[in-house]
């Protein structure tokens, strides 16, 4: 998915949509979305001037975008419009760790897959990755809901 077919789902915009791309989408399964890590992003004005580091409270926020694609491509015979009149809102998110400081330059990589999937509720197992490294990693349960 490219970043026009991304702003179809998510209500998110610059600066604060976290994904340029999905690479991969198994709906009710899986997502594997990017986004490229800059050093133009406005977070580094202050996060931190001279040791630029992305926070992991943006990563974690990137794992959720990602899988809110997932949930709304995961619903079934789902219209357009359908999709303008829903949001997804996260009710938890468990088991944080951050293993290493992403920078500019890197290539953050998000593979969602879904726990557990009841209705409206989803339950995802979220991990960022650079270079094929674990960076960090969540469990996110979030639910889809009329605007």
């Amino acid at each position: 998915m490219t970043i026009k077919e991304i702003e179809k789902i998510l209500p998110h915009r610059f600066p604060f949509l976290l994904i340029d791309r999905v690479e991969e989408i198994v709906p009710k399964a899986s997502i594997r979305a990017y986004k490229n890590i800059t050093i133009g992003e406005h977070i580094f004005q202050g996060h931190f001037p001279g040791h630029p580091i992305y926070p992991g409270v943006m990563i974690i926020e990137g794992m959720a975008q990602a899988g809110g694609v997932l949930a709304f491509k995961s619903m079934e015979a789902v219209s357009h419009e359908d999709i303008k009149n829903k949001v997804v809102y996260f009710m938890s998110i468990d088991k944080a760790k951050f293993r290493t400081p992403v920078t500019p330059g890197d290539k953050l990589e998000y593979h969602i897959s879904v726990i557990k999937n009841r209705g409206k509720v989803w339950v995802l197992d979220g991990k960022a990755i650079v270079n094929e490294k674990l960076v960090a990693e969540a469990e996110l349960t979030a639910m889809i809901v009329d605007k």
